[in-house]
């Protein structure tokens, strides 16, 4: 008896139709997260363009393409300290040494270097390096020795700045060398916008980045689940030391990187990271991310930096005095920690 071959089926059509409803669910899925992201985080947006209006009301050509990428590169070092130091106050900790580690940074390369254009190579490495293991000394001592991070990065501020101070003498020597500078100070020719700035591209790739590690990967959702309670997520299988240190790590490597933009921008000097630490956790607390840990956005971080900045200039422009940036980053702090105690008591 002769049997009639049966067609085979294809399932590879099949395959193709569930990529085909797979693919638009995936969009409407990051869409939806986009979405819940800006409303928790959209304000600071707002905020940002109000001041930059502002600005531009007082000095009308602050919107020259020049004149604003100007202001924009002016800030990208704190931006870039805002970036990495969101992964440390997300998981509920703070890291006081990056100002220190700015200094270090500037004031480490120039001694390597010495103008030397051919070392230049090598020092961005080494620094970064030297970021990385800073980073790492703070995250060991914090989660091995069971110092609290205000502590430990305190510590590591003034031991920072002591060894500078002593290695020094208080007057740093040597010298940067052009092709290291380039990063802070020098740009592509845009039609249009006119010079646009190596340190603008970087702060974007940073940010790009560190969006992907926060929102975009198992180690951001473990970052804000040790903010959010490390018993908890030590429960839930989430390895809580290694994800506190690595995050230290995160903020030494971008004080490095600041580092670099900051020398590029302003030069040589033994006090040229003071005050960023404070500037940083400003700007974070500014762009959403909870103090106590366990929630944060980082672009929203690092548009607080630059909020921050614009803020400074608006202070300026009005004429008041370099001290009321201090009066201001401080009132910035206290109330996102009141309002976090608000959200807290209401809660319980």
């Amino acid at each position: 008896m002769n049997l009639q071959a049966v067609p085979a089926v294809d399932d590879r059509n099949d395959d193709r139709d569930d990529d085909l409803v797979a693919a638009p669910n995936a969009v409407i899925r990051f869409g939806r997260a986009a979405q819940t992201r800006l409303r928790a985080t959209g304000t600071i947006f707002l905020v940002l363009l109000a001041i930059l209006v502002w600005i531009s009301i007082l000095n009308h050509n602050f919107t020259d393409p020049d004149v604003f990428l100007n202001f924009v590169r002016r800030a990208t070092p704190l931006m870039v300290l805002a970036a990495g130091q969101m992964f440390v106050v997300a998981t509920g900790g703070l890291d006081l040494s990056v100002g220190s580690t700015v200094t270090v940074t500037v004031v480490v390369s120039a001694r390597m270097l010495d103008g030397d254009e051919s070392l230049t190579w090598f020092v961005i490495p080494a620094v970064f390096a030297i970021g990385a293991l800073i980073g790492l000394i703070n995250g060991l001592v914090v989660t091995k020795l069971k110092v609290p991070s205000f502590i430990t990065t305190l510590g590591m501020l003034l031991i920072l700045a002591g060894a500078i101070d002593y290695w020094s003498g208080g007057a740093p020597r040597g010298a940067l060398s052009d092709s290291f500078r380039q990063f802070g100070i020098q740009g592509w020719d845009v039609p249009v916008l006119g010079r646009f700035p190596y340190a603008v591209v970087i702060v974007l790739v940073v940010a790009l980045i560190a969006g992907y590690l926060m929102h975009r990967t198992s180690f951001g959702h473990q970052v804000l689940a040790v903010g959010g309670g490390d018993r908890t997520a030590r429960l839930s299988g989430v390895p809580v030391h290694r994800i506190q240190v690595i995050a230290f790590v995160l903020s030494g490597v971008s004080a490095a990187i600041a580092g670099i933009l900051l020398g590029g921008i302003g030069g040589i000097s033994a006090d040229i990271g003071s005050g960023l630490e404070f500037r940083a956790i400003a700007a974070v607390v500014l762009g959403g991310t909870a103090l106590a840990g366990g929630r944060a956005s980082a672009p929203a971080a690092v548009v607080g930096a630059l909020t921050l900045e614009s803020i400074f200039t608006l202070l300026n422009l009005l004429g008041y005095s370099a001290g009321v940036r201090d009066i201001v980053q401080g009132l910035i702090v206290i109330a996102a920690v009141g309002s976090m105690s608000r959200r807290e008591f209401k809660r319980g």
